[in-house]
């Protein structure tokens, strides 16, 4: 068992300074725990990928040193020493503090393709107490507990082995080899019909993973009672090799979620990997590809049934001849008897005192495009509300009939920004 370990939580654009500094917006980080982070971001960082940067950056500040600044990824971090590091969207709105920010983050991954995250329970998660480590370890312990109440899989396994009794088929060579001077044994070859098969042993060995990993002790008691249901299952000794066996037939559907969670944990990455010799788990999200999936999960609940809608559309490209080329994939398009509407989603805080209120001229040639192309009649470009842009109507006309306008959601309540766009 773990003793009890250390959780630092910060929000995107704050960071960390290495010792017992007390710096405004910055965290102290324990000296070992600041190298071993710095050890993670140097570890990921290569000459064709920014993708660390976009995570972590690592700068010297005079009079301070090192500082570790959180970028576009949120999450957690685990270290080998069991310190967990909480990195939160940052969420503007009246009542907003950690416990709500956790909340509406966990209800934002659930929107995710190909992650774990669809049907948690939020009444069944002691957010107010737990860490995210510990919170993803209780969705996969919901998971598992459901798949243990139905009954585990068994399948037949093909064994080789040398027993006592003749049994399926003499595997000659091998029984020459084997028996030679053992006139009792029969090296043979038979079908075995058992529950040890590749998804349970992934289901157990992650179990065991996290009895060793967590510090919460409904954790450690709900997991110590699941594993007492795996008798029969060995432990894999291939992650990799077991989860290539994982059969996905619609027999073992219901097997899915909780198969994605063992990746996850035994892996130790999650939406992108990432690398790192003090680092156990990574679970990093791009809050670019978390809000632009949320903001199409709800915008589905709220358009009406006439309305088509698509989300990464690549049916244009900016230049048609002499073959397409620089292709076009807004975030969501809508279209109706009335039109198309074009959207695109950026997870970035505007503010009254930029230019151009820190709108990147990138993005609206990009969204100029879009309006042209799909000859779209409403574009809209959608940011997360925040307290430094309290303008609320911004629109960007050209002479020859292009409109963008610029849209805020509230995240606390979300549906009520994104029933206004239709």
């Amino acid at each position: 068992m773990r003793s009890s370990t250390k959780t630092y939580t910060i929000t995107e654009y704050g960071g960390f300074v290495r010792g017992d500094l007390s710096i405004v917006g910055y965290q102290p980080l324990p000296v070992h725990t600041f190298d071993a982070l710095e050890s993670f971001i140097l570890a990921n960082c290569s000459e064709n990928s920014t993708e660390a940067m976009e995570l972590l950056s690592l700068s010297v500040k005079r009079g301070v040193g090192k500082t570790i600044t959180a970028r576009n990824y949120v999450g957690l971090i685990t270290m080998k020493d069991g310190t967990v590091i909480e990195i939160l969207p940052k969420i503007y709105g009246n009542g907003i503090n950690e416990v709500r920010t956790k909340q509406i983050f966990l209800e934002m991954l659930k929107t995710l393709r190909d992650v774990s995250f669809k049907d948690f329970n939020e009444s069944n998660l002691k957010i107010d107490r737990l860490n995210l480590f510990e919170i993803f370890i209780s969705m996969f312990v919901a998971e598992v507990s459901a798949l243990v109440k139905q009954g585990l899989k068994s399948a037949y396994n093909s064994l080789e082995v040398n027993e006592r009794f003749f049994k399926g088929k003499l595997n000659v060579s091998q029984h020459i080899k084997s028996n030679y001077f053992t006139k009792d044994r029969f090296f043979v070859k038979y079908d075995e019909w058992s529950v040890n098969r590749p998804e349970n042993r992934l289901l157990q060995s992650t179990l065991q993973l996290l009895l060793r990993q967590t510090t919460d002790g409904r954790n450690r008691l709900n997991i110590s009672r699941l594993l007492g249901s795996f008798e029969g299952v060995t432990a894999s000794k291939d992650y990799e090799a077991d989860i290539t066996k994982c059969a996905i037939d619609r027999s073992m559907s219901h097997y899915g979620r909780a198969l994605s969670w063992c990746k996850v944990f035994l892996r130790g990455n999650s939406f992108t990997t990432f690398v790192g010799s003090e680092v156990a788990v990574a679970l990093l999200f791009p809050m670019e590809k978390v809000f632009e999936s949320y903001i199409a999960s709800k915008l589905r609940g709220c358009i009406p049934p006439n309305i088509e809608m698509i989300t990464q559309d690549a049916r244009y490209s900016l230049f048609d001849s002499p073959n397409k080329a620089f292709g076009l994939r807004p975030d969501i398009v809508l279209t109706s008897v009335n039109g198309t509407i074009v959207m695109d989603t950026k997870w970035k805080l505007l503010s009254d005192n930029a230019r151009n209120y820190g709108i990147s001229q990138a993005d609206m040639y990009q969204m100029y495009a879009y309006g042209k192309k799909y000859n779209a009649t409403k574009v809209f470009l959608l940011y997360p509300q925040n307290d430094n842009c309290r303008t609320s109507d911004i629109f960007f006309c050209s002479e020859d009939g292009v409109e963008v306008k610029i849209t805020f959601i509230d995240l606390i309540q979300p549906e009520i920004s994104i029933a206004a766009l239709v």
